[in-house]
Formats: C-alpha cells, structure tokens, sequence
C-alpha cells in the first residue's frame, strides 16, 4: 500500500511547487518585465506621492472635479460588525448592490441621483452611468458623454471657458481597445489631474 501512496504524495508535492509557488513567481517576474506600471497597480503619482491607481475609481465630490460612477462597495460597521456601511470604491470589498431593477431602494436612489444632476445640468440628458454602480464598484472610468454632462458645473466652479473643459474631456477621452473591444471611456483620476494642471497654468 505504501508503494502506491508514496507516488500520489510525490506528485502532489511536485504539482504544489510547480503550480502554487514556481509558475506565480515566474508569472510575476516576467509581467514586471514585460508591463511594469500594470504589474505594480497602475499606480498615478504627483508630485513623487502615489494619490491612485488607473484601475480604480476614488470618490470627488467637491464640485471642481469630475465624478464618477456611483459606488455599491461597502465595509463592516466598526459599531456593529453584523451591519455594513458605505465605502465607496473599497477594492477589500469589490461588488454591486444586487439590487435587482424594481429594488424600491435601487429605484429611490436612482430617481433621487437624477434629479440633483437635472439640477446640475437642466440642458442635457442625464448620462446613464452616472446614476448606475459597475459590477465591480471600483470603475475608474466614465463616458465621454457623462463627463461632457459635467462641464458646465466644473468650468463654473473653476472660472474657466467650458470650451477649454471640453477640450480636456476631448483629450482624455480613450477610444476602443484596438479599435474594437469595449467603449470610448474617460478614466476620471486622469481627467481631473489634467483639470489641475490646467488651472495652475
């Protein structure tokens, strides 16, 4: 019996090694050659400190800069660890509300989220990502047409030309994954780091 078992425990040891320790490392090592800014994070960085990644969206609220998506992510309540709060864009927790479409609490939220951007901006229609969490809640990125939604807020509350705000949309605006997968997006990080650097100059 032992002569049989002394294989199996062999190849599992062997298969341990190879799969769980040797093929990640050498994974790791030759994604860190290969893309080194995606291998650690896709990190954005100003003034020589990390403020975000590329991968993942981060809350703005003050009316200067560009907002993204709403965010269902959420983290234990530090008062009652059987609840939940709101924490946006928290990557520990990545998910969606599951709020299915007739959700009153969905619908309340969306209806809610509306009419302060119809409030924002009476002229156009209100974007539909801008009032909708992604699958993962951690989106970083919006449409050209929800960041052209917000131009006229952002150039008021900045004193600059909206035609100057919408060239910076214009600018950062990414087209199609080789032409074909996916679509045109804005990442919202970027946006509002170019927004800056504009306004400073």
């Amino acid at each position: 019996m032992l002569k049989e078992i002394r294989p199996a425990i062999l190849v599992l040891v062997l298969l341990t090694l190879i799969t769980g320790l040797v093929y990640p490392l050498a994974m790791t090592a030759i994604a860190g050659v290969i893309f080194p800014k995606q291998a650690q994070g896709s990190l954005i960085e100003k003034d020589g400190k990390v403020i975000g990644s590329a991968l993942i969206g981060q809350v703005f609220a003050d009316d200067r800069y560009f907002h993204g998506r709403p965010s269902a992510t959420n983290t234990p309540d530090p008062k009652d660890p059987t609840k939940t709060v709101d924490a946006p864009y928290n990557a520990a927790n990545s998910g969606g509300s599951n709020l299915g479409p007739t959700n009153k609490a969905l619908v309340d939220r969306v209806k809610g989220d509306v009419d302060k951007l119809k409030q924002e901006n009476a002229s156009a229609p209100v974007p539909i990502d801008l009032v909708t969490t992604s699958g993962s809640g951690l989106d970083p990125h919006i449409s050209p047409e929800a960041a052209l939604f917000q131009v006229p807020r952002v150039a008021k509350a900045r004193n600059l030309p909206e035609d100057r705000v919408r060239q910076l949309v214009s600018e950062r605006t990414e087209g199609r994954l080789v032409g074909l997968l996916g679509e045109p997006r804005v990442n919202v990080l970027a946006l509002n780091l170019a927004l800056d650097a504009a306004t400073t100059k």
